[in-house]
């Protein structure tokens, strides 16, 4: 979702909220709204479950739903850049 941002010289604060990244991204494509707002939750993902062993740990299902999530908000940015861009 940065990668969208930067690649459209849009700033973006350092941040891994999800809400706020992905709000700014429908500015430049609102087609992507739906599914980046069910990218919400993946935000706790990035500091809630972020060292082994900790109190609380996503159960295997969860990992994988947020996973398949993951991938499929992945896949719907890359193909709204150039195909040179992608790694």
């Amino acid at each position: 979702m940065k990668g969208l941002l930067a690649w459209h010289d849009r700033p973006f604060r350092k941040t891994h909220d999800l809400v706020e990244i992905g709000a700014q991204c429908v500015e430049i494509d609102s087609t992507l709204e739906p599914l980046l707002r069910r990218a919400a939750p993946l935000t706790e993902f990035a500091w809630k479950y972020r060292y082994p062993g900790e109190a609380e740990e996503p159960s295997q299902e969860m990992a994988e739903e947020a996973f398949g999530l993951a991938r499929e908000i992945y896949q719907a940015v890359c193909a709204r850049l150039p195909k040179e861009t992608i790694p």
